[in-house]
């Protein structure tokens, strides 16, 4: 990193331990919702995506209805801001209180020296997997991560990710670590983070699937390590419990021996995230283009129609 880019990291880092050092009441009432009114109402932070992602994926709901789920999506994404300032400057054991793992001891049974895939999304403080590490150090729990174009950024991410244990590791880099550590990364097996919603670079490589009223292309990542290395997937479901407080429970999706088609286990997994999103869609990141070749479609086609 450039001296330039250095200082800016070291600044970010400064404002962020800062900011965390405030009360809770303080950052979360009213900076949080500061944060949320100036990204939502003066500077329109991707509004036009967020109601074209709504609008397509519930159909069947009024418009009133999804204004109050684009209002409530906006409350979370300045929660969610602070959320990741936070981590920071927060401590061990209030990151650990942080996530909830309700199915705790039972999923730690069942995946006792065995590396696993854990196959997350864009829902709800997705940056609190980390915690997990917290739960079950006995584990080596792996954040797979695409960098960020500004360098400094990159950094502050990657520090506040791996804090209290969590190795980041590049997407690029996913095959080769785990072709290397196969059987466990210095004697503990490994945990794959991955989050698995975001939209591919290259959807005619990629398998698509009928998701929240669209065909949506998915990365078969996750799916490509667990049939690769014969190791189990689970599914994270998430729930808010609280301000800054989620509770999750991992629901075994493939067992690792299972004899599957290709594409199953990522069917499986968009299943379930589908209906997690419906169960509190506000959670999930709609500011995403998550549909981009169909707003493409759409657009040249309106384009069309009126020439």
């Amino acid at each position: 990193m450039s001296n330039g880019k250095g200082l800016k990291y070291r600044l970010l880092m400064a404002m962020s331990r800062a900011i965390g050092a405030l009360p809770d009441w303080f950052i979360y009432d009213w900076l949080g919702r500061f944060i949320s009114f100036v990204l939502y109402r003066v500077a329109h932070y991707r509004v036009k995506v967020v109601r074209r992602n709504l609008n397509r994926a519930f159909p069947d709901k009024s418009q009133d209805e999804l204004r109050q789920i684009e209002r409530d999506f906006y409350a979370h994404l300045g929660e969610l801001v602070i959320d990741t300032i936070d981590m920071a400057n927060i401590s061990r054991e209030d990151m650990a209180a942080r996530l909830r793992v309700d199915n705790l001891a039972e999923h730690r049974a069942a995946t006792t020296d065995r590396s696993w895939v854990a196959m997350m999304a864009h829902y709800g403080c997705w940056e609190y997997f980390g915690a997990y590490q917290l739960h079950d150090e006995r584990a080596q729990v792996l954040g797979v991560y695409h960098p960020l174009r500004n360098e400094a950024f990159d950094e502050f991410y990657y520090t506040i990710r791996s804090r209290f244990g969590l190795l980041p590791v590049k997407m690029k880099d996913i095959a080769r670590f785990a072709v290397r550590h196969r059987n466990g990364y210095e004697g503990r097996p490994v945990v794959f983070g991955m989050i698995a919603d975001q939209r591919p670079p290259r959807e005619a490589e990629n398998r698509m699937y009928d998701f929240l009223n669209s065909p949506t292309a998915f990365f078969m990542g996750g799916e490509w390590l667990a049939r690769k290395f014969s190791m189990p997937v689970y599914f994270m479901h998430v729930e808010k419990v609280g301000r800054a407080k989620y509770s999750c429970t991992f629901e075994c999706i493939y067992d690792g021996a299972e004899e599957v088609a290709e594409g199953e286990i990522t069917r499986r997994y968009a299943e379930r995230l589908e209906a997690m999103i419906r169960r509190a869609p506000h959670l999930w990141t709609w500011s995403h283009r998550r549909w981009k070749h169909l707003d493409i479609a759409e657009d040249e086609a309106a384009q069309n129609a009126t020439e």
